[in-house]
């Protein structure tokens, strides 16, 4: 394990919670199998501090993330505060910072933007017909949308194209790539991963039993989509995210040191 001091006397209350929750939000993602080594990046706006977000250190697996082990960045990329990682002196992956910064700057709305790489979402992202809506759970992402591939995002340019395909919805497939996940809260964020990757799962299954799919009236998936939407129903996470960190803290707390 790595030593590293905690932070909880150097930030305020408000950031030590983001700070837990992002950190629960790492474990819950390689707990239930999304995770890609120490690829990919889970972030979250830092409350009371404009254009600050946390972010991982570019070096540790999601399943040894602490609260005190993240990072704080500002939207030009600049570190804010770190901990002391000794030799290994971790900084933060730069395409990282170029797809969290894009969303955390355009929708200030948004708390927490999680992106992953499962063999599921890169499976479905190289599929033509895209996300199909053949199940429920699939139906919440009727109008899901889609960002074409234009290499590793390294290029502060894509930041335009980004936004711009992913409009003021909550997921986006990034085609050839993975996918693209945000939440008004860490815990919305995280349910709508969950929920995408099941999707995601289910089509490549019934794809693979080489027989016909059976569709949904339009009409349908549609009516199905809009129970989904925020106003109809409560929001994602709001039950669930208690309850899975009582998950966690039976499991492994040190989360949230």
């Amino acid at each position: 394990m790595l030593q590293i001091a905690s932070m909880k006397d150097s930030c305020a209350p408000a950031e030590w919670q983001a700070r837990v929750d992002l950190a629960a939000c790492y474990r819950l993602v390689d707990l239930y199998g999304l995770s890609d080594m120490m690829a990919n990046h889970i972030s979250s706006s830092v409350p009371g501090e404009e254009g600050a977000f946390l972010i991982n250190p570019y070096g540790m697996m999601y399943e040894e993330i602490t609260a005190s082990s993240l990072i704080k960045v500002d939207l030009a990329g600049n570190i804010l505060a770190k901990p002391d990682f000794g030799a290994l002196d971790y900084g933060i992956n730069r395409a990282g910072y170029v797809i969290h910064s894009a969303v955390h700057e355009a929708r200030p709305e948004v708390r927490c933007v999680i992106h992953v790489h499962t063999w599921a979402t890169m499976a479905v992202s190289a599929l033509e017909c895209g996300l199909l809506p053949i199940t429920q759970t699939s139906m919440r992402f009727l109008k899901i949308g889609y960002h074409d591939y234009e290499g590793v995002v390294l290029d502060e340019r894509e930041k335009t194209s980004l936004l711009r395909d992913l409009g003021q919805g909550e997921a986006l497939i990034l085609r050839n790539h993975g996918a693209l996940v945000v939440g008004r809260t860490v815990g919305e964020a995280f349910n709508w991963t969950h929920r995408l990757e099941l999707s995601c799962r289910a089509q490549v299954a019934a794809m693979s039993c080489n027989t016909p799919l059976r569709s949904v009236q339009p009409d349908v998936a549609e009516q199905t989509w809009n129970q989904y939407q925020p106003g109809t129903r409560r929001p994602y996470g709001l039950m669930e995210w208690p309850a899975l960190l009582r998950k966690l803290d039976r499991l492994d707390a040190s989360y949230r040191t």
